[in-house]
């Protein structure tokens, strides 16, 4: 059985699945260039799954996040001081590991940030 259909961003649910219909708009980042699209935002259970994409040409300070990262690049490429990526590739980093993204032609990639239960024990 279904806990939530539709709306704009989706919750974990506690029993069941939850499911987003179509998703809801593209929003702007904290960094220009870069737009997001939540598909979960849940603070209680530490969990954010976004569609991201940037434009061609868009380009990230050094930063860092304090939750596990995990990249799948769907379209496009984009860069960082260790390497390029296009699609297919999969990305994951460490809890505050700095990075910085340099994007020239654009990209499109399923971004997932997660608690580290290592860091609990």
């Amino acid at each position: 059985m279904f806990e939530a259909l539709g709306g704009d961003v989706l919750k974990v649910p506690v029993t069941g699945s939850a499911v987003l219909r179509g998703g809801g708009d593209w929003r702007p980042s904290d960094t220009p260039g870069f737009w997001v699209k939540p598909l979960v935002e849940d603070a209680d259970a530490g969990v954010r799954t976004w569609l991201m994409k940037s434009d061609p040409g868009a380009n990230s300070a050094l930063h860092s996040h304090g939750e596990i990262e995990q990249i799948y690049v769907l379209e496009g490429q984009f860069s960082d001081a260790e390497a390029s990526y296009g699609p297919g590739d999969f990305i994951v980093r460490a809890p505050g590991a700095p990075h910085l993204t340099t994007c020239e032609a654009g990209s499109l990639s399923l971004v997932i940030y997660s608690p580290d239960a290592r860091s609990r024990a």
